[in-house]
């Protein structure tokens, strides 16, 4: 059976990633804003319109805004397609995720990092397990983000979670109970979005400063989908036969070869003597 590494010392089965993506493969129709979302804060700056069919988040120097899902999730696949901030976008985070509430929280992140004009973005991901996180893996994306919408989508299941972009898999976080390190398998989270000032460290470790003369800036929003796993058939034993095929394989190593620029699993000087337990957690990636 072939197996890819996903930048860690340990290779996860390919039938494992082609089961996920398989079994999403009809795509339902998309959701709708006013009946799946609060906006939560920023007053009028987050705004839903189009009947519901489209969604923006402004930032000016007040205030950022967001919004969050009605219903809580525990396993399947979300997708959303966000058009950035587009221009200088330095010092901005566009934030895309699902997380539970209180100290121990799970969450998986997509953050969208600004930056100054004809400068790529980069893409932060980062998974939470019981209120702790240092999973980063980064990414620049191979192609202009704020002037098309894509979509970006979480593959979760007790087995593992894939991230996704163009339904292009770059990133698969797999269960290592087995060796000791905690998986978010047990809290059901909430869809988020918001867009923010942070630049204190989003650009260049806050050396590029937000430039207030550009706002507000704005990201939009449209074709929101979930597919719960009891509506997918996705824990259906029939995956064992599905494996990954020659396209997908290439399309994920290209991205992790080209485009992945900042990975925890080899950050030797951040966890000189991995204080978090975080080689376990290191060896169960990939």
């Amino acid at each position: 059976m072939e197996s890819f590494s996903n930048g860690c010392s340990k290779t996860l089965s390919l039938t494992i990633l082609m089961a996920a993506l398989s079994s999403f493969l009809i795509v339902a129709s998309a959701g709708n804003f006013f009946q799946d979302f609060d906006l939560t804060w920023g007053d009028h700056r987050a705004k839903i319109f189009n009947g519901g069919q489209l969604l923006s988040l402004s930032l000016d120097k007040v205030s950022g805004s967001g919004f969050k899902s009605k219903n809580e999730y525990l396993f399947g696949r979300i997708d959303m397609q966000l058009k950035l901030v587009s221009g200088n976008s330095a010092g901005t985070v566009t934030a895309y995720y699902l997380s539970s509430e209180g100290p121990t929280h799970d969450e998986i992140d997509f953050e969208f990092l600004g930056n100054t004009t004809g400068d790529p973005y980069i893409l932060h991901t980062n998974v939470f397990t019981q209120g702790k996180g240092n999973r980063e893996q980064q990414f620049y994306l191979w192609f202009d983000p704020t002037k098309n919408f894509h979509t970006y989508s979480i593959i979760w299941d007790s087995r593992k979670i894939v991230f996704l972009v163009d339904n292009t898999p770059i990133r698969v976080f797999a269960n290592a109970e087995r060796k000791g390190v905690p998986f978010p398998k047990n809290q059901p989270m909430k869809i988020y979005s918001s867009l923010w000032n942070a630049d204190d460290w989003a650009t260049r470790g806050g050396l590029v400063k937000t430039d207030w003369a550009k706002a507000p800036f704005t990201a939009y929003y449209r074709n929101f989908n979930v597919q719960k796993s009891a509506t997918s058939r996705f824990l259906n034993g029939a995956w064992q036969s599905q494996e990954l095929d020659a396209y997908s394989r290439r399309r994920l190593r290209w991205v992790q070869k080209n485009f992945m620029i900042y990975n925890y699993c080899s950050d030797s000087k951040r966890f000189p003597q991995d204080p978090l337990n975080l080689h376990q957690e290191i060896q169960s990636e990939g």
